[in-house]
């Protein structure tokens, strides 16, 4: 994650003007990271995404609340094409889902268990949204995030699971 962040972070800090950065499942602890002391960054948009508090890491996340349906255990983690559209893709047609399952990249589990720094969404503008039907993050665990955050349009979608930006596309963009 640490990487990521400091790959994102060159980007961002070389992009003239104010910028809203957007993450959806892992890329939330991404943008988390990048924002804190970035002074052109003036805005965090987690989608279906993690929001973790210092020390947290996403596995721990997962793991704490009951509902994702994620393999474990493994170094690269991915989901079997087959299981994709029930998993991460089913609120949208199926041609499409099958399209993302092709072109799905694999997570490593130790990125996905490293420690979150101090969350820039403690002191700047961000919002959440998230479906009440993710099969990867636990509805539960965005709910105690989005609750973190404090924001009154942090609120599932329903019927939608991971892949809400995708789905339910005018209800992602209609964050404030």
């Amino acid at each position: 994650m640490h990487v990521d962040a400091e790959i994102v972070a060159g980007v961002t800090k070389a992009t003239a003007g104010l910028v809203v950065l957007l993450g959806r499942s892992y890329d939330g602890s991404v943008i988390s990271e990048v924002a804190e002391g970035a002074a052109n960054v003036k805005g965090l948009v987690y989608v279906a995404a993690f929001a973790p508090e210092a020390g947290e890491t996403a596995l721990g996340l997962i793991g704490r609340f009951p509902g994702s349906t994620l393999p474990g255990g493994a170094n690269d983690l991915d989901i079997q094409q087959k299981l994709f559209p029930a998993q991460f893709a089913a609120d949208v047609p199926a041609a499409q889902a099958r399209l993302m399952a092709a072109g799905q990249l694999p997570v490593m589990d130790a990125v996905l268990s490293e420690p979150s720094a101090q969350p820039a969404w403690k002191h700047m503008p961000s919002w959440f949204v998230y479906g009440d039907a993710d099969r990867n993050i636990p509805p539960a665990a965005m709910h105690f995030m989005a609750q973190l955050i404090e924001r009154a349009d942090a609120v599932p979608h329903s019927p939608s699971g991971a892949s809400i930006a995708h789905g339910l596309p005018d209800r992602s963009a209609s964050i404030p």
